[in-house]
């Protein structure tokens, strides 16, 4: 697995909580973990029941088998400072600049560079070291904007590199790319199996390709069930109504009289195998058309009680189940 797994989505499929069921599977086995938030959203401290994360690196969650999980939500105007303290040394002067309001110029107005800094924050934390020469993380994963704005977000440092020819934005720039174009970085693209998120996935995964960037998996969010099979459609489609009325009978379902309850429950249920059969066969397109892609393509369930702290780590144990891990 890439040290960098960036997760990308069209907004509504869940990018935010596979992002945080994966950085669950990954910190198995005594393994760390970074989880980075760049949207400003809080959305990780929501999915893991705790308050607001501050713009420092903080553990949140202990994984299956001694793994931890660490998280930060990335500042873009505290990621300016530091960049300003680290390249040149301004430390007080940074500050004053801050109170005076340049650095919110700075990270809203100027082309690229609020990207470039929130990027650059996650790449450094993939190539940072401790005392020993250790990685002090074994994976960073980065909840990144929709798959609408993933290429630019991710690119937007080669635009820099091209505009900034020398010096230490330049540096900047081109060291995040190459990690951002390294196999130590995956892009990976959650969906439903619908046709507008699956339309855009597509459309994301030429657009990830076009620029270089490298993209790793497809992961199919809240599927649900499979109550029946293609034949069991068919038969459902074809069977008379008079039929289903005697076998809802013989089920204890109502009288065999005429209007009584098993007759009046054929109509709503023959209603339900319809609509039943129309997604099931929409679902099965859609899903040929991630297969196109020729990725690896996951599926996570639809947790019918709803998505809370218990659910995150069922998530979790299912990417593990699947191989990503």
């Amino acid at each position: 697995m890439s040290r960098l797994q960036v997760v990308s989505g069209k907004g509504g499929t869940g990018k935010t909580t596979v992002a945080a069921a994966l950085a669950l599977a990954l910190a198995t086995e005594g393994k760390r973990a970074l989880l980075v938030e760049v949207e400003g959203r809080q959305g990780i401290a929501q999915l893991f029941e705790t308050e607001a994360l501050p713009y420092e690196e903080r553990k949140i969650a202990v994984a299956p088998g001694g793994g931890e999980v660490y998280a930060l939500a990335i500042d873009a105007e505290l990621a300016l400072l530091d960049y300003l303290q680290m390249f040149y040394k301004l430390g007080g002067a940074g500050r004053a600049l801050k109170k005076l309001g340049a650095i919110d110029f700075a990270t809203t107005v100027a082309p690229g560079v609020r990207d470039v800094l929130l990027t650059g924050k996650a790449c450094e934390a993939v190539r940072r070291k401790d005392k020993r020469g250790r990685f002090a993380y074994d994976y960073v994963v980065m909840d990144a904007p929709p798959t609408g704005r993933i290429t630019r977000f991710l690119n937007v440092n080669d635009e820099v590199a091209g505009l900034a020819k020398i010096g230490p934005i330049h540096n900047q720039a081109q060291a995040v790319m190459r990690v951002l174009k390294s196999p130590e970085t995956a892009v990976h693209l959650v969906t439903l199996l619908e046709e507008m998120p699956v339309q855009e996935t597509a459309d994301g995964i030429a657009e990830l390709r076009a620029a270089g960037l490298p993209v790793g998996r497809l992961i199919v969010n809240m599927v649900r069930p499979a109550v029946l099979d293609g034949t069991d459609l068919e038969f459902a489609g074809a069977v008379p109504r008079t039929a289903l009325a005697k076998a809802l009978s013989s089920a204890g379902l109502g009288g065999a009289r005429r209007g009584g309850l098993a007759e009046r429950l054929v109509e709503p249920l023959l209603q339900q195998a319809e609509e039943y059969a129309e997604r099931h066969v929409l679902e099965h397109e859609q899903r040929a058309v991630l297969q196109e892609s020729g990725l690896p393509l996951h599926e996570l369930p639809l947790l019918a009680e709803g998505m809370d702290l218990a659910g995150l780590y069922e998530l979790a144990k299912e990417l593990r189940q699947q191989g990503i891990s």
